[in-house]
């Protein structure tokens, strides 16, 4: 067994503008676009943020898909950039339908601005997110997706969508760091952010701060202090995946879930996500036992799960607990073991009738 060195972690070289750049090449390949990549020097929800400063200003409109938590934030920062933002929600277990988006799309003349998620980790509901898409630029809005939680999990794919900002980050499907993210910008989003008169400027959530001191120079020199570890981390991780290749990973995904949900069923529990369509590959989310203390079973999944059960956040918590088959997780034994943990929840909060039969390989 090798022993961790955390000297390593110690005075590390400066990051080289070849090294990010070479990063950036490879997260358009990961996409399949020739859009332009921007690394965020900080976890995703900071790139969500930045695009929302970007394009929304007051007088816009947009209409925001809220699914889950992250698209409802996604919507209150565009509000504060004194957007007007039409929203259209789900309940917290299922997702947007392609009827509703262009429903709110056609009530709405003159938008300007589309955001969703594309899945949700939280809820585990994925959203149709190719046909939304497809909507929105028919009636030439400009679009964003938050990918973070889809990314290596399902299908993402900004240009074949027609997607005109790709939100990623690499901590969970592509089992990467949580301290830097990525997102794609196409032509149309840098115009509308470029016409935007209220964008942030000189702060670190400027998207046009970093086109015009990185994207539009030389690349000889990284504006700021990089985050050094985490960029060389992303480079790693996306070395791996180009070994295993982008398409198994997502194979491992969606087996791993197809397993999670095929599992609960032997235990007589049920998903949370009521599909059958809209089911995200990252995680599987399940309901708590009817009749049982909801918040006893989650401590119980999550104390047996190894790190594997999570209790669902927020205002989901008692109400569902998740099984992380994500990233080198999506395997076959980690979604054993969170059944396992989840028999061994059923009992320890004593649920009756069907649920608690032993799950099976």
């Amino acid at each position: 067994m090798t022993t961790f060195d955390p000297s390593t972690l110690l005075d590390p070289p400066p990051l080289e503008a070849a090294t990010l750049a070479r990063i950036e090449q490879q997260v358009a390949a990961l996409l399949g676009t020739d859009d332009t990549v921007v690394l965020f020097q900080a976890e995703a929800i900071l790139a969500l943020e930045a695009v929302a400063t970007a394009l929304a200003a007051p007088g816009r409109r947009a209409v925001n898909v809220a699914t889950g938590p992250y698209g409802v934030i996604f919507g209150d920062w565009m509000r504060r950039a004194g957007a007007e933002v039409v929203d259209v929600t789900s309940a917290l277990d299922s997702v947007a339908t392609v009827d509703q988006v262009v429903a709110a799309l056609d009530a709405h003349p003159g938008t300007e601005i589309l955001a969703l998620a594309h899945a949700e980790a939280a809820t585990g509901g994925s959203n149709p997110v190719a046909e939304i898409v497809r909507a929105a630029r028919e009636r030439g809005v400009v679009t964003v997706v938050d990918a973070v939680a889809s990314v290596g999990a399902e299908p993402v794919e900004p240009s074949v969508w027609g997607t005109d900002v790709c939100v990623i980050g690499p901590q969970k499907a592509l089992a990467g760091p949580a301290g830097v993210s990525a997102a794609t910008v196409s032509d149309r989003a840098w115009a509308l952010a470029g016409s935007n008169p209220s964008a942030l400027r000189t702060s670190s959530l400027s998207l046009l701060d970093w086109r015009d001191g990185w994207l539009r120079s030389d690349r000889t020199v990284v504006p700021g202090t990089p985050s050094v570890l985490e960029t060389r981390a992303l480079g790693a991780a996306l070395d791996r995946v180009e070994a295993e290749g982008l398409e198994a990973v997502i194979a491992r995904h969606e087996a791993a879930a197809a397993r999670a949900r095929a599992g609960l069923g032997a235990l007589g529990l049920r998903t949370w996500q009521r599909g059958p369509l809209g089911y995200a590959s990252v995680v599987t989310t399940v309901a708590v036992p009817d009749g049982v203390d909801g918040h006893a079973f989650s401590r119980a999944a999550v104390a047996a799960g190894g790190g594997l059960v999570m209790a669902g956040p927020g205002a989901l918590a008692g109400r569902l607990v998740r099984i992380n088959h994500t990233g080198r997780q999506a395997t076959p034994e980690a979604v054993d073991r969170g059944l396992e943990a989840l028999h061994g929840a059923v009992r320890a909060v004593g649920a009756g009738g069907a649920v608690g039969a032993r799950p099976t390989a």
